[in-house]
This record gives structure tokens, sequence and C-alpha cells, in this order.
């Protein structure tokens, strides 16, 4: 009578230390260059907009160090989530087994939550439409401030709603799940470099909110005037 071949696990980093991937292929760049592709690109084109900005700018309506770090971070979001999380969306299936530099790069980040190696559902989901709706209005809006297009205030708080919403489900279906990344990784990868799409956003959505308020409270007393 012969035994019923069972699917063998292959070692890998991730946690909780029990899951199980038959498909994973350790990554064959190390960390430093992966973290160093992508620092240096977000870098990049921060210091391209940055000059962007002032190429665009006015005197009469001048943007100011706060508003030209705000495009510079809609710019860099429109990489991160159009191209990133654009690939994990198309090809979270084949990623851990994958040594394409992106999905490298996402088989290193998973070492922080693990869900990036077994296609979680509500991750797959998320990242999706971020790529597809995030990643275009962060570029929109980088334009919208360039070109001051009268709606550039009402994609800041659209596109910044969209990420904290997004990154607070993020959080709270990792707390639910207990928090399985691994002890280290877990503090940089997933609190620190997520953390900032909860802050930042957070803050637009003032910003967007003040600008939007003291426009409708202009257009009132301008009707009020009127009659």
């Amino acid at each position: 009578m012969g035994l019923e071949a069972k699917p063998l696990s292959v070692s890998h980093p991730y946690w909780p230390r029990d899951l199980k991937l038959q498909h994973y292929v350790p990554n064959d760049r190390p960390m430093w260059q992966i973290l160093t592709f992508l620092f240096s690109v977000s870098g990049a084109l921060l210091i391209l907009t940055w000059l962007a900005v002032g190429r665009w700018n006015r005197k009469d309506a001048p943007f100011g160090t706060w508003r030209s770090l705000a495009v510079c971070w809609f710019m860099i979001c429109g990489f991160i989530h159009g191209v990133i999380e654009g690939w994990f969306s198309l090809y979270y299936t084949e990623i851990p087994g994958d040594q394409s530099f992106l999905s490298q790069l996402w088989k290193e980040y998973a070492k922080g939550d693990s869900r990036y190696v077994i296609a979680d559902n509500f991750t797959v989901c998320m990242e999706t439409i971020t790529a597809l709706f995030w990643g275009p209005l962060s570029l929109w809006t980088v334009l919208a401030f360039l070109w001051r297009q009268p709606h550039r205030f009402l994609l800041q708080l659209t596109v910044s709603l969209g990420q904290l919403y997004g990154d607070v489900l993020y959080f709270y279906t990792e707390y639910r799940d207990g928090f399985t990344g691994h002890p280290i990784y877990f503090w940089f990868y997933f609190v620190f470099m997520n953390g900032l799409w909860i802050v930042i956003p957070a803050l637009l959505i003032l910003d967007a909110w003040k600008h939007l308020s003291a426009s409708q409270r202009a257009m009132d007393a301008s009707k009020l005037k009127s009659h």
C-alpha cells in the first residue's frame, strides 16, 4: 500500500515560523541593495519634484516649503502606489518564487508582514485598489498643484483620506491577527514605514480642510455682499 506524498514546506525567514510555503525561493540580493534602491529612487523623485516646484513657482503665489514638500510626497506616493504596489497587485501569486527585483523587494518587506507571501485576500484587494486609484490620483495631485488647478485641494483631500483609511484597515486587520511579523523587521517595515501613511495623510487632510473651508467662507461672504 503506497503512501500519499505530502507537499514539502520550504525553509523561510517569515513569521509565524510554522507558516507553510511550498514554492518559496530565497532572495539572491542582500537587504542593503534592495533598500538602497527603494530609498535612492524615492530621494531622486523628491529632488526632481522639488526642482520642478521651483521651476513652476510664482512670485505672486509662492508654494513655500510645506507646500513644496507636500507635492514631493505625492510624487513619491505615485511611484510607490503605481509601480511597487502595482507590481504586487499583478504578480502576488508568483512573488514567493520569483527573483525579479520588485518581487525580491516584496519578499524582503514580507519579513515584517508575511501576508505578502501568502496572497492574503485583504492585502491583495487593498494593494490593487491602491495601485489603480491612489497611484494615478497622486500624480494628478502633483500636476494639479504645479498648474494651480482649482481642484487641487479636493484631490489632496481625496487621496489622503483614501491612504489613511486603507492604512487604518491595514493596521487593524494585522492587530486582529495578533501581529505575527518578525520581531525585528516588524518595527521598521511594518510600523515605521506604514506609520508614515498615517501621520502625513492626517496632516494633509487637515491642511486641505483648512483651505477648502477658507474658500467656502470666501464664497459665502461674496454671495452675501452681492445681495
